[in-house]
């Protein structure tokens, strides 16, 4: 029996998966949650084969609860589901070790096949997403820019971004500034846009 964790802030979608993963005879759901941040505390409880996850999930995005859940729970596999085609969430995924990136629009039987392969340390990413990563260009952003603008993009101030990465408040303004002037932006919020629209952060 394949134990999955199911992660979804649309009520019904979540309510969708977890009718049509109950259909099948080898799985069963064990957990479903609506934020990022319910993942690690569902998945201790739970121990789960198979997270599948929503890339866009409110508190905690869907690639960085994945990266914790490697840590807290090592054993579960992440599968995820996107409805957005940014390439560069696909780099963002595969770095943070998730075994499976797939539309949302994928067909329950290759949903199904795809959590079959992923629970027995396959890897399963769908070749759309796949050959768009590819053709895409590389973000220009430094990892540090990169978490700055990531956390500037939640509403955090330069000064709450300083505190959580532990940098002083000069420092973030730089790398903020970097990054305007690297995405050839108008400003903070402008560098955000074009970042997120990119899949960069």
């Amino acid at each position: 029996m394949i134990r999955v964790l199911i992660a979804e802030d649309m009520h019904l979608l979540r309510e969708a998966l977890v009718e049509l993963l109950g259909l099948e005879r080898d799985f069963e759901v064990v957990a479903q949650v609506a934020s990022g941040a319910e993942i690690v505390p569902a998945a201790q409880r739970h121990q789960p084969d198979v997270a599948i996850v929503d890339i866009d999930l409110p508190e905690v995005d869907g690639i960085t609860a994945a990266g914790l859940l490697r840590e807290a729970v090592p054993r579960c596999r992440v599968l995820v589901l996107t409805a957005l085609s940014q390439p560069g969430q696909l780099r963002r995924a595969l770095a943070a070790e998730v075994a499976g990136f797939v539309p949302k629009d994928i067909r329950p039987a290759e949903l199904a096949a795809a959590v079959r392969t992923v629970a027995a340390d396959g890897q399963v990413v769908d070749p759309h997403l796949a050959l768009a990563a590819l053709r895409a260009p590389q973000s220009p952003l430094t990892q540090r820019e990169t978490e700055v603008l990531r956390l500037s993009a939640t509403g955090a101030q330069p000064l709450e971004v300083a505190q959580r990465l532990f940098l002083t408040y000069g420092t973030v303004r730089n790398y903020l500034a970097s990054a305007v002037t690297k995405l050839g932006a108008r400003n903070r919020v402008d560098a955000i846009r074009i970042a997120t629209e990119a899949g960069w952060i």
